[in-house]
């Protein structure tokens, strides 16, 4: 029996005398929310699996049925920030950096990982998604990036991916904090696999079963192979129906009006929307109660980062997220969102028209002479 934990390990047996690695987060009750340990866990394990010859491939999952994992732990933060206002902020600051070099492994993992992404994918967990070679998203997954509704901004590598999906979507989605299905990630290109939440044990075991060799791009191939046959990116339900995307729906409108060339223009044009649209309607509300300052950190980390590196985009992010975690307005937003939970942030400026171009220059220069992510490409190798 494997050792129970916040995360729990196991190698289960696969053909050839092969295994598959499978990670478990198991804190059902935060809805697996992200802890250090946690993240250390995971990056010591996975670092000892890239050498063992005997494990094939790496199974990711959540426990339980409502999340694979809805983030980090966003009050443990809001203790740091509030411990030492102004930084350094030393646990949140190293959450940040640990959990960076944990999505950047899995991105630039050789073995195959499988990503089980079924429930809520948020923040962190979708950090995790996003950085899996073979993410499976099935009827049940809700994935979105919430962080303007706390003053922070999508990390965990959001950078590379939110400008690396179609048309103006990423800068919409991290705007506006709108939910998307299934059927919405396959559009967007953030996952290529899709299955019904029932068939979880009939995939894996199917998974277990194939000609797993030595080889990391020979198995690379043999796994996206079977799973284009067995979890192919329609998201099909049980009853012969398919799923609506919200995205695809609205795609021309998306794109007509995040095509502003600065913040004000394109949150105005959000704002003017006038539809009876209940999932339009929800993003423009986040929108509007979201943090002004944050939409500036959103903006300015999209356009200042879309030609950036994979390396330098955890870099860049860890700038960010050590600036934002310092300043009061993050503290303000988990306040009222998740502590006191009153919902009535008191934002240090009603609109972004207010933010002064200062502030936000300052989130965007480094607080350190060398980054403490200047090493990450050395995991490539590691």
């Amino acid at each position: 029996m494997p050792e129970l934990g916040p995360v729990i390990f196991e190698e289960v047996d696969a053909a050839n005398g092969k295994a598959i690695g499978v990670i478990t987060l198991s804190v059902e009750k935060t809805l697996n929310s992200l802890t250090l340990p946690m993240v250390d866990l995971m990056l010591a394990q996975l670092q000892d699996w890239q050498h063992d010859q005997r494990i094939a491939a790496v199974w990711l999952q959540g426990a339980g049925e409502k999340a694979f994992c809805a983030g980090g732990d966003v009050q443990e933060l809001y203790r740091s920030a509030t411990k030492t206002p102004g930084g350094p902020c030393t646990e949140a600051e190293t959450f940040f950096e640990r959990e960076y070099r944990l999505d950047y492994l899995l991105h630039v993992y050789p073995k195959p990982v499988i990503c089980w992404g079924d429930g809520i994918v948020m923040g962190g967990g979708l950090g995790l998604f996003m950085g899996c070679s073979h993410a499976i998203v099935t009827d049940k997954t809700r994935i979105a990036m919430p962080e303007i509704t706390i003053a922070l901004y999508p990390d965990v590598g959001g950078t590379w991916f939110l400008n690396r999906m179609p048309g103006k979507t990423g800068l919409f989605v991290a705007l506006t904090a709108a939910s998307i299905n299934a059927a919405d990630t396959l559009y967007a290109g953030m996952a290529t696999y899709f299955a019904l939440r029932d068939r979880k044990a009939e995939l894996f075991d199917a998974l277990k079963g194939l000609g797993w060799q030595s080889n990391d791009k020979a198995n690379h191939e043999l796994l996206s192979e079977t799973l284009r046959s067995l979890a192919p990116a329609k998201a099909q339900l049980a009853d012969g129906g398919e799923l609506a995307s919200a995205l695809a729906e609205h795609r021309s409108l998306i794109d007509e009006i995040c095509a502003g060339s600065d913040l004000q223009t394109v949150v105005n044009q959000i704002l003017a929307i006038e539809s009876d649209d209940k999932w339009l309607q929800k993003a423009q509300a986040s929108l509007a109660h979201g943090s002004p300052v944050a939409a500036h950190s959103i903006w300015n980390q999209l356009t200042q980062g879309g030609s950036l590196s994979l390396e330098e985009v955890f870099q860049f992010e860890l700038m960010l997220s050590t600036n934002v975690v310092r300043h009061p307005e993050f503290a303000e937003g988990v306040r009222a969102l998740l502590i006191d939970k009153d919902k009535n942030p008191q934002w240090l400026y009603p609109t972004v028209n207010d933010v002064p171009e200062q502030l936000v220059q300052g989130f965007f220069t480094p607080p350190w002479s060398e980054s403490p992510l200047a090493d990450i490409a050395q995991l490539k190798g590691a």
